[in-house]
């Protein structure tokens, strides 16, 4: 019953074979490998972008923290969701990378931002001339830290809003896969077809050892983005070990498949618990939900090895019926029985 986070659960085999392939023989370093020329070629169809440039690195603070250093100046700010992984897990990198840009917080319902509080926001900024910070890029997080997505109407209006400053976008994908499969549309549609500039493309949490891509949709950032990466250490120097996580991944639409999988997990986990009158906190549209249930259930559910966060209160306490928000994960290999499992144990007070 491991609902911690769909980074805790294994590789997948087919990641693992390619990796041991991979490591047969000698190949150029530093993303000269063949394999990389052959991931390089598959995104750009996936996106129908054949202009795009194309990097990998090995983690999804690194893939977000180059592009903003590439799409801003350090006395520039970039406008993200209050709540968005950029702002509450990166540990500053954003701002560390791009040199001093702070982040400015934008409100919404679900974890998103909405496109009047984003134009209010930016329409507040760079009022005070020299002393004040300048408008920066925004960032959307697709799916949210919510576990919503952004519709592609939702992504136009946003992306309206960042052009009618003259603003780039960048979009943290590090579950991509989980919004497109929700969505049913291609991955154009929801990136540079609605005024993405620059993308994270996520595999890590789903399914890979660790490597994330950067797809850049202007090719002229591409040798600013070489520069930072190796200036900040994220150029790898066996590169075809990156490489070959992400040609398996994208091989006969597996990485689709997998976020299919762990999207469905969660859709089962929110009907079980609906079905005992729990509901979630925000729409169920990726691989996660939050719910809120009373605490003697939480400790029921912990003693019996349940493995997830508690993102309200803490399990000790006074009151056994005080409601403690959680944050439940799916991942690709979440088994049916360990959510059939989880959901019964509301049911029992054993």
């Amino acid at each position: 019953m491991q609902f911690a986070s769909d980074n805790t659960g294994p590789v997948h085999p087919r990641v693992m074979a390619a990796l041991a392939e991979a490591n047969e023989g000698y190949a150029a370093p530093y993303g000269a490998d063949p394999l990389m020329d052959a991931v390089r070629a598959r995104i750009r169809a996936l996106f129908e972008a054949p202009e795009a440039a194309v990097h990998l690195v090995a983690t999804g603070t690194a893939a977000n923290a180059l592009i903003l250093g590439c799409l801003s100046q350090p006395w520039q700010t970039v406008f993200c969701a209050r709540h968005a992984h950029i702002q509450e897990d990166e540990c500053g990198a954003p701002e560390f990378y791009t040199g001093g840009a702070k982040l400015t917080l934008v409100d919404g319902a679900g974890g998103k931002m909405d496109p009047d509080a984003l134009r209010a926001t930016i329409g507040a900024e760079q009022s005070r001339g020299v002393h004040g910070v300048q408008r920066g890029p925004v960032s959307i997080t697709q799916a949210t830290e919510a576990g919503t997505v952004y519709s592609l109407d939702e992504l136009h209006a946003l992306t309206g809003v960042a052009r009618d400053f003259g603003l780039p976008v960048h979009m943290d994908g590090a579950r991509f896969a989980n919004a497109l499969v929700r969505l049913g549309c291609t991955p154009a549609e929801m990136t540079w077809k609605v005024g993405i500039d620059a993308l994270s493309f996520g595999g890590t949490k789903n399914g890979l050892m660790g490597v994330e891509a950067v797809v850049l949709f202007d090719p002229e950032k591409a040798w600013e983005f070489e520069l930072r990466r190796k200036r900040a250490a994220h150029l790898f120097s066996k590169h075809r070990y990156l490489s070959a996580q992400m040609h398996a991944y994208l091989a006969d639409d597996l990485w689709l498949e997998l976020a299919a999988r762990a999207n469905g997990a969660a859709d089962r986990l929110a009907a079980a618990l609906l079905g005992r009158g729990i509901l979630p906190d925000h729409a169920v549209q990726a691989n996660m939900l939050f719910a809120h249930w009373p605490r003697v259930i939480h400790q029921r559910l912990h003693a019996a090895g349940a493995s997830y966060y508690l993102w309200s209160g803490t399990l000790d306490g006074d009151d056994p019926d005080a409601p403690l928000t959680a944050r439940l994960v799916c991942d690709w290999s979440t088994p049916e029985d360990a959510i059939d499992g989880f959901a019964a144990l509301f049911d029992s007070d054993a």
